[in-house]
Order: C-alpha cells, then sequence, then structure tokens
C-alpha cells in the first residue's frame, strides 16, 4: 500500500526534522513518498543545517519533494527575488530586527536552491502547497469559510489539498452539493448558474518545528484516502502517539 508522509514547518529545528524521520522508519509499511510544504527555514542560523539534511537524505530514506513557504518567500524578498519588493509581511508578524537575522541564517549559496523550489505539487487528485494557490500567507483553518475553502480547492479541481500554513492538523470536510453563481455587469445579469459540488477535504499537515519537544505531521494513503495524524515527542520526553 502506497503512503506518503506530508510535513511542513520545520523553522530551522534540525532535531524536530530528525524525529520525525525517525518516526517514519518506524512505520509498519515504508512510506513512499516525503513531501515537505514548505517553512523548513526561520530567522535562524541553524536553518543551513536543516538544508543541508534534506538536500541529503541517507540510505533508506524517501527523497524531500519540497516548496516554498512562507518564511522562503520572505527570504526571497530580502534578495529581490520574491513576488514583491519590501519584507512587510515579515516585519508586521516579527519586527525589524528579524529581517537581519533572516539574512543572516540562510548562506548567499543556499538562496538559488530556494529559489528553485516549486510552489506545490499536484499528485493524483491532491493539491499539496503550504498556503494555497492564492499565496503562501493564505492560512486555512478549521474555521475557514465553507465557500472559501470550496474556491480554494476548486481553482485546481482538487478533491484534496493538504496545507501547512497554520500549523494546525485537522480534516475539513465538504459535502456534496451544488453552488449557485451569477455574474452581473453595468448592463446586464446572466442568469443564474448552479455548480455541482463533489464530495472534497481540506486538510492540515501540522507543524514539525514550532512546539519545542513536539513535532506533527500527517501520512496519507491515496488509494484509500486514509489519513493519520502522528504527534512525535522528542529530547527529555521522547516517544511518539
Amino acid at each position: 500500500m502506497t503512503i506518503w508522509a506530508i510535513l511542513s514547518g520545520i523553522e530551522g529545528n534540525l532535531a524536530a526534522y530528525e524525529a520525525v524521520l525517525a518516526d517514519i522508519k518506524r512505520q509498519r509499511q515504508p512510506v513512499e513518498e516525503l513531501y515537505i510544504l514548505g517553512d523548513i527555514i526561520a530567522a535562524t542560523p541553524a536553518s543551513a543545517n536543516v538544508i543541508q539534511r534534506i538536500r541529503s537524505p541517507r540510505d533508506h530514506e524517501p527523497e524531500p519533494q519540497v516548496c516554498r513557504g512562507w518564511w522562503e518567500e520572505q527570504l526571497l524578498i530580502l534578495h529581490g527575488l520574491g513576488r514583491t519588493g519590501e519584507p512587510t509581511e515579515l516585519i508586521e508578524h516579527y519586527g525589524a530586527e528579524q529581517v537581519k537575522a533572516l539574512w543572516d541564517a540562510i548562506p548567499r549559496s543556499t538562496v538559488n536552491w530556494i529559489q528553485s523550489l516549486d510552489f506545490g505539487f499536484f499528485e493524483l487528485d491532491c493539491l499539496l502547497i503550504h498556503g494555497s494557490t492564492v499565496s503562501v500567507s493564505d492560512e486555512l483553518t478549521p474555521n475557514t469559510p465553507p465557500i472559501q475553502m470550496l474556491d480554494r480547492l476548486m481553482r485546481m479541481d482538487a478533491n484534496y489539498l493538504f496545507c501547512g500554513r497554520s500549523g494546525l492538523t485537522f480534516q475539513y470536510e465538504i459535502q456534496q452539493g451544488s453552488v449557485t453563481s451569477s455574474v452581473t455587469t453595468l448592463d446586464h445579469t446572466a442568469p443564474p448558474q448552479a455548480t455541482l459540488v463533489k464530495p472534497r477535504q481540506v486538510i492540515g499537515v501540522g507543524n514539525v518545528g514550532r512546539v519545542p519537544g513536539q513535532a506533527t505531521y500527517t501520512l496519507y494513503h491515496p488509494y484509500a484516502n486514509q489519513v493519520e495524524f502522528r504527534t512525535v515527542q522528542y529530547g527529555s520526553g521522547k516517544g511518539f502517539r
């Protein structure tokens, strides 16, 4: 049976990433695909070690497939390679002092590799992305309105959207139904049209490195459509559940 491991938010925490890799190796059935949905770095020098570890998987480890996250986008903005010219979000979230900290944390030789990362992945009927197709900053949570969730799914015609921006683990189901919409211009109103909505899901995959001593990630069985959330304890209270 095919199994995917999907994680996000290592945020420069190498110990947490190693704990997740160890938990992946403990699975009774081997994990065939490893997806990392962004935020592998943060404004910490330890981020360079995480990048090196991801780029150098060991024997019998799946090759990580990595897409950009919010932190990667902020780094590219600092180097004039992002979609905007100023690190406005970085300053708003963490203060101006973190601009220099992020700049100093990641060697210039690594920036080109980060720039080469995909924005997301589309595999089978699954979209795997940090935020959503709108942006890496788009934070989907269990409280996001259904119509917004549906919009994010239908933009790529995905049945399952895996995201990591919120850092939460959740499974958000949209039941079968229909959506009625119409287009109104200055001189014309089109007749309402009904669009059939099939069952779809948005899955929050958790966060690996943000909470010290505890990493969360997701296992997914794509051909059985089964989702399993994993919590790994590491450090002094190590273990898993």
